[in-house]
């Protein structure tokens, strides 16, 4: 029986995910909020703890009891977790753990009598941690930004320019503001590699996934910059372990978790890897060409790319994949279900009615456009909030309906022509991917089919793949990826949605009238400000 254990510790949950490669099947779950167990203890919200001015972290001890009573879940679940014969996982992104001196001893003499935490609290050599929602760090961004080189030196260092919500503008605030602290750090991880760490009893490299996020990591060589190590904090390789493969197995699981929840002895620990490169493999993305839209609050796009591309103008994030072969882009759109959302509302409909509406009116809807920023947007950069349309009356209800669908469509393929990806196929998630004229819309602009994907935790799904491609590999069995993914990631039976080849050249010349209207818009912008 080939069980295998995937941790996703995302903002407000720790989740696992168990897998059964025989069976083909998802065999269980279970999820661990912060706020309900631990918001009294903690302070949290959300997960998190919002200190104001941007800054916000959250606290790594609440993630060990976290992990103790996930794992008591699942085995007073009756979940045999003495199957499991590999455990990998997933992390919020960006987000840094401190450790000081007593660290490595403390994690390699757990004992299964006692919980975790009570043996690790004094671990920390920076009792919070800095997450992926703080943005607290412009000066610091601008600083590592010039001391490479400048802005598109890094970009072409590391895939990215300096992000205030990634890990190496963190690391250089807290020498900068806390230098006492920071000489008392032996060790900085990542949230994933903190979590791994728990599990093998010893302090586990981070992946070249979850290292890409950090503005430290060489993109090409999947190392870390000596360049952009020293443009950040003095002395900082040394507190970094080097990266090492996602693929290659860290060791077996601390006694802790054989004494404690009967964890088998030979049980792998896979290096852990960030929220988004897990995802990219729990949606089945392992060969150039495959896209997934996940269309929630905002739509996130994810693209699997044969070579390290990223966007000149900034508009996306370049991540190295945990295949350890390709690349992942990412771009987030912020007005996503938020707009539609607005739309629905405006005239009344209820979602049933909004999907009628944009199949009762014409692909190009006669040539109508919406800008549907009823939010600042991230892609393209809009600063500040409003909706512009073009030959659109703001009272028609269906035009208005289609527009802004449109509108997301059009803009998900203009603004991800930096990837050099030739779109194969484009599989969706998230809460919009029930509305099947949308669907029809994404099919029709990206010129592909359109599949439906039924996991509702991607990253979850994506760490336990891993953990079980990694041991396969270990036991002398190499599992290619692709078959790999293909049991747990196939379509929902009779979804997918074919383009219609007849409005093809329409959206193509569509496109361009879309483009050159943000264009103006954003032109106009600019000489306001």
């Amino acid at each position: 029986m080939g069980r295998y254990l995937g941790i996703d510790a995302s903002t407000q949950s720790l989740t696992a995910m168990v897998i059964d490669t025989d069976d083909e099947a998802i065999v269980a779950d279970a999820s661990v909020n912060f706020d309900a167990h631990f918001g009294s203890r903690y302070g949290v919200s959300n997960g998190v703890l919002d200190m104001g001015g941007g800054v916000v972290h959250s606290a790594p001890l609440m993630w060990v009891e976290a992990l103790d009573l996930l794992l008591s879940r699942l085995r007073d679940e009756g979940v045999e977790l003495g199957a499991i014969r590999a455990v990998a996982g997933s992390g919020q992104q960006h987000g840094t753990v401190y450790l000081g001196d007593s660290a490595p001893a403390a994690l390699a003499s757990l004992s299964g009598d006692q919980p975790l935490v009570g043996q690790l609290e004094r671990i920390l050599a920076r009792p919070t941690a800095p997450v992926w929602m703080d943005t607290s760090t412009s000066e610091q961004c601008r600083q590592i930004e010039a001391a490479v080189g400048g802005r598109q030196r890094l970009l072409e260092l590391t895939g990215n320019t300096a992000f205030e919500r990634f890990s190496g503008p963190q690391i250089r605030k807290f020498y900068q503001t806390e230098p006492e602290a920071y000489a008392r750090t032996r060790h900085i991880c990542l949230v994933s590699s903190f979590m791994a760490s728990l599990f093998a009893g010893k302090v586990v490299s981070v992946d070249p996934g979850d290292g890409s996020g950090t503005n430290l990591m060489d993109i090409r060589q999947r190392a870390w910059s000596p360049a952009a190590l020293a443009a950040t904090a003095p002395d900082l390789q040394a507190r970094l372990a080097p990266i090492i493969p996602a693929t290659q197995a860290a060791g077996p699981v601390s006694p802790y978790y054989v004494q404690r929840y009967g964890f088998a002895a030979d049980c792998l620990v896979v290096p852990f890897s960030g929220d988004n490169p897990c995802s990219l493999i729990g949606l089945g993305l392992v060969r150039p060409g495959q896209v997934a839209l996940s269309l929630g609050t905002s739509d996130t796009l994810f693209a699997c790319m044969d070579a390290p591309r990223y966007s000149a103008a900034g508009e996306g994030a370049l991540f190295a994949s945990p295949d350890d072969v390709h690349y992942m882009a990412l771009i987030c759109f912020l007005n996503g279900s938020l707009a539609r959302e607005a739309v629905r509302q405006r005239f009344g409909m209820s979602w049933a009615e909004f999907g009628a509406a944009l199949a009762a009116t014409p692909p190009g809807n006669g040539g109508a456009l919406m800008l549907p920023y009823f939010a600042p947007e991230i892609v393209p950069h809009v600063a500040r909030a409003g909706v512009a349309r073009r030959n659109l009356a703001e009272d028609d209800g269906p035009a208005n309906v289609r527009a802004v669908v449109e509108a997301q469509a059009l803009s998900s393929r203009l603004h991800s022509r930096w990837m050099g990806v030739e779109v194969a196929s484009l599989s969706v998630t998230g809460g919009a991917s029930a509305n099947a004229p949308i669907l029809q819309v994404y099919a029709d602009v990206h010129g592909c089919p359109v599949h439906r994907f039924a996991t509702t935790d991607a990253a979850a799904l994506g760490a336990a793949l891993r953990a079980w491609h990694a041991e396969r590999a270990a036991r002398g069995q190499p599992l290619a990826w692709a078959a790999a993914v293909e049991p747990f990631t196939r379509p929902v039976a009779d979804s997918t949605i074919q383009p219609r080849s007849q409005h093809a050249a329409l959206y193509s010349r569509l496109l361009q009238e879309y483009a050159e209207f943000e264009r103006r818009h954003l032109d106009s912008q600019a000489r306001e400000t």
